[in-house]
């Protein structure tokens, strides 16, 4: 199941690992695995990748990292198959990612033996592109009468969805706001005026497709593999120059 009507899909670059993920909601839907779990599942994958990386084992790492990206649109896919959405599972896959993706990137500085700026730069340089992807996303959703748990402007907790209690929502809302809440206005301040635009063409969603995570992990899952782990921090902070590219295209060739 998609978020998005099937008139209005566009190929996401990002979501290699989704005919994974659908096989494997639908081995799960009538089992009494929950999205939490699944969630759990790419949480665990991840910190193994990480475990890898510190053992120079990059291979390993590579695999862990797509399974982590596979496992993170399954959580969804299970939620929509057993028509159980929640913000308890929104939440708690973005704090996930969030977290993932610095120790991630913590564990790519240890072994590259860079400067720590500098990867505190890519990390902020990776979050500013997942967060212009995913803004530009849930507004098309939002035309398009799509999965409603991601909002435009996470500005105050949601009221809790049935089956799920709201102090969980309000506390993992509050957690989300802090590790998220720097860049999702950064991003709106850069183009606040994409709220009204009437659509974003696939074209166009395609290309920033590319700063999904999943797509951000299998560049590093290739890179490592090549043996290009020292250039993996400098790629993340030169790409990020492509965010103020994105915007450009989208405020003046996209109304």
């Amino acid at each position: 199941m998609s978020k998005l009507p099937k008139e209005n899909q566009f190929l996401d670059l990002s979501d290699y690992g989704r005919p994974l993920a659908k096989i494997i909601a639908n081995f799960l839907k009538d089992t009494s695995l929950t999205p939490i779990h699944v969630t759990v599942g790419f949480i665990i994958s991840g910190l193994l990748a990480v475990v890898c990386i510190l053992n120079y084992q990059f291979a390993a790492a590579a695999i862990f990292l797509i399974l982590k990206s596979i496992l993170d649109a399954a959580d969804g896919e299970l939620a929509r198959l057993k028509n159980t959405p929640s913000y308890t599972g929104r939440y708690f896959d973005s704090i996930a990612d969030i977290l993932l993706n610095l120790i991630i990137v913590l564990a790519i500085w240890h072994v590259s033996q860079g400067s720590l700026i500098y990867t505190l730069l890519a990390f902020i340089g990776l979050e500013l592109q997942g967060t212009l992807y995913n803004y530009y996303y849930v507004i098309l959703r939002n035309i398009h009468n799509g999965d409603t748990t991601s909002r435009i402007f996470e500005d105050k907790a949601p009221k809790a969805m049935k089956g799920e209690k709201q102090h969980q929502v309000d506390t993992l809302f509050r957690l989300y706001h802090l590790l998220y809440g720097v860049f999702d206005k950064t991003i709106h301040r850069l183009d606040s005026k994409a709220v009204h635009t009437k659509n974003l063409p696939n074209w166009f969603m395609t290309a920033v497709s590319c700063f999904g995570l999943g797509f951000q992990l299998l560049i590093i899952a290739l890179m490592l593999v090549l043996g290009l782990e020292i250039h993996i921090i400098p790629f993340f902070i030169g790409t990020s120059f492509f965010i103020l590219v994105f915007i450009g295209i989208r405020k003046y060739l996209i109304r």
